[in-house]
């Protein structure tokens, strides 16, 4: 099938969006390419049609391990073949998923970057018939970007086992130097560069400088129809801001990463079916969330650098009808990015300490845990060792960097087992254990396959079948394991955080201080753009667009800069007209008051008797008290 009969079957779109059909053309070309798109410009598209048009698999790389688990399910949804492998699986599970890759009928295979790291996923990469590496949130590779991950840089390795396959580079933000910078750490080879303007031009940005913050919200929500997302810095403010637009009645409703799943995933449902009008966020929310409808996104701290607030606030309006992205920021919240940042920030000999204290709490010895994963509780570890988060979650990105370990983002991964051994054996320990007979026949009734791979359980499910407690289907399954019948992976909703090489002694740790720098001055002047962009008095757009490297744009004509321009002008041509009205009429003979401001055609009243005033204070006209004259 064609690029475009693909688009039609599997997607139900007539025709490509601007850009898509040519970076999907160069793709099938077989040549390395770079696509910035904005948000909602649809990126996915552009690698998932090419890869159905070519035979074998498409390898995606993409940070975010909602965001992979979320394409993964649409993409079954539409009958296509797609799988995902990120930190926090066993080995076994990864082999069965590897193993389908190389003889099964998968289309898609989603990577966590961590995971190139892992000889055994790359080894397996080698045997793969792959059409495609596909790297997402591409600015991640550089660390000139904003939000660099230290795993991107081992997507060059999968160039030295699959050197000629082309690779497609994808990302909504970068400078001009962060795009020279992904070219160069993906070893592209004539690399074919793509690029969208940044310009929206049904956004309108408005930069409020209130201390009132609470109450500017407010009249946006109500003077602004439709959806409307509102962005904060922490959790307890997501509570704390949704509970006061509900006081106000106006239906709002919270969203962070520390929710359950099933409550997020509900939370994020009932926005999109507008049965909730209002969502106000951390930054968690947003990502691969394709909600064109969005009338207003509103910031009510600054963000951390111009490429997140673009990419956040670029969520309003996608169905290009008017919208609004506000940035609700005074002098204190200038202060506090200045210091949050800056102070967050670790000296070399906390990024040390850090590392001891993990080794500590994960009870290693030194030359231990190479390869080893831990389930990891930040906070139960900075309050522990009595730590600045802040401080130590830029620590752990610095640890990473020099490959002591490597984090994942917070996970859901659901319960899951496998028997080990075979039917036979099952069977005859059935007979010979009947305490475990009911609950291996109710797995083998409800879960088809668990012979075959891993199946996702449900302990609550079983435990209610059984008419046993939640707690005894745990001791049951965890005895199995125990007596090698099966494996069983409790479910987690934590970080996964994995030591890449074995504990060192503080003699022997290194750290890569020049790069600490590097990232400390990187850190300043983002935090400059951000505070330039509240500040300065010129169109916001061109602002933007010029931090992008898009230095022909011509002013927006829609921002809270441009508008208060126009409303300028009008004033000074309304004036210019009063004026010229009220000298006309007095040539022809002295008025007084009442009639003059009566016979002016221009304005209204108010502005009559200004632009009358400002005659007489200039010596234009004068007045004997009773009636005006030139």
């Amino acid at each position: 099938m064609t690029a475009i009969e693909i688009l039609q079957k599997y997607w139900g779109h007539q025709a490509f969006r601007p850009l898509q059909q040519e970076i999907i053309a160069s793709v099938l070309e077989g040549k390395d390419s770079l696509a910035l798109l904005p948000t909602g410009g649809g990126k996915s598209i552009c690698f998932q049609v090419p890869a159905l048009v070519k035979e074998g698999i498409c390898i995606v790389v993409s940070p975010l391990i909602a965001l992979m688990k979320d394409q993964v399910e649409n993409l079954k949804s539409r009958g296509i073949e797609a799988i995902a492998i990120y930190a926090g699986m066993g080995k076994r599970e990864i082999d069965i998923l590897l193993d389908n890759c190389i003889y099964g009928k998968i289309k898609f295979l989603y990577l966590s970057p961590e995971r190139l790291l892992s000889e055994l996923v790359r080894v397996r990469i080698s045997y793969m018939n792959v059409n495609l590496i596909a790297v997402d949130e591409a600015h991640c590779i550089s660390q000139w970007g904003y939000d660099f991950r230290p795993p991107y840089q081992q997507i060059s390795k999968l160039r030295e086992i699959l050197p000629n396959v082309p690779v497609l580079a994808l990302t909504a933000t970068a400078t001009e130097f962060v795009r020279k910078d992904i070219v160069e750490k993906l070893e592209m080879k004539d690399p074919q560069v793509f690029v969208k303007s940044f310009a929206r031009d049904n956004l309108s940005y408005v930069v409020f400088g209130q201390e009132d913050k609470y109450k500017k919200l407010m009249e946006i929500c109500r003077n602004v129809k439709g959806t409307g997302l509102v962005y904060v810095r922490n959790r307890r403010e997501t509570a704390e801001v949704s509970n006061f637009i509900n006081r106000n009645q106006i239906r709002a409703d919270f969203y962070h990463a520390g929710l359950e799943r099933d409550v997020r995933f509900q939370k994020q449902e009932d926005w999109k079916l507008n049965k909730t009008r209002i969502m106000v966020a951390t930054n968690a929310f947003g990502m691969g969330i394709d909600k064109a409808d969005v009338r207003f996104v509103v910031h009510l701290d600054l963000p951390e650098s111009l490429e997140a607030y673009y990419q956040e606030a670029g969520r309003a309006g996608r169905d290009e009808k008017r919208s609004y992205a506000v940035l609700l920021a005074n002098q204190s919240d200038v202060l506090s990015l200045e210091s949050r940042y800056i102070n967050s920030f670790p000296s070399p000999d906390e990024i040390r300490k850090v590392y001891h204290y993990l080794g500590n709490y994960f009870q290693l010895a030194f030359g231990a845990g190479e390869g080893l994963t831990f389930t990891f509780d930040i906070a139960d570890f900075c309050k522990r060792f009595n730590i600045s988060v802040l401080k130590t979650i830029s620590a752990l990105k610095f640890l990473e960097h020099d490959g002591y370990i490597t984090l994942s983002e917070s996970v859901f991964l659901p319960s899951r087992l496998m028997f080990i051994v075979g039917h036979e054996d099952v069977y005859r320990f059935q007979i010979e254990n009947k305490a475990y007979d009911g609950v291996i026949k109710t797995i083998f009734r409800s879960h088809g396959g668990a012979f075959d791979g891993f199946v996702k359980i449900n302990e609550a499910d079983l435990a209610k079948k059984l008419s046993i407690s939640f707690k005894d289907v745990i001791a049951i399954l965890n005895k199995l394991q125990s007596i090698e019948m099966l494996t069983y992976i409790q479910q987690t909703d934590q970080p996964q955080l994995q030591y890449v090489r074995p504990r060192v002694d503080m003699d022997h740790f290194d750290l890569d201080v020049k790069y600490l720098e590097l990232r400390k001055e990187i850190l300043l002047k983002q935090v400059s753009a951000v505070v330039a962009y509240t500040s300065t008095k010129e169109c916001r757009s061109i602002q933007l667009l010029n931090y992008f490297d898009e230095h022909t744009a011509t002013k927006c004509g829609v921002c809270d800069f441009c508008l208060a321009e126009k409303r300028a002008e009008n004033e000074v041509q309304l004036n210019d007209e009063i004026e010229f009205e009220i000298i006309s009429l007095l040539q022809q003979q002295p008025i007084s008051l009442d009639d003059l401001v009566k016979h002016i055609k221009n304005g209204a009243e108010n502005e009559r008797i200004a632009a009358i005033r400002e005659l007489l204070d200039a010596g234009k006209i004068k007045t004997d008290g009773k009636k005006y004259y030139i």
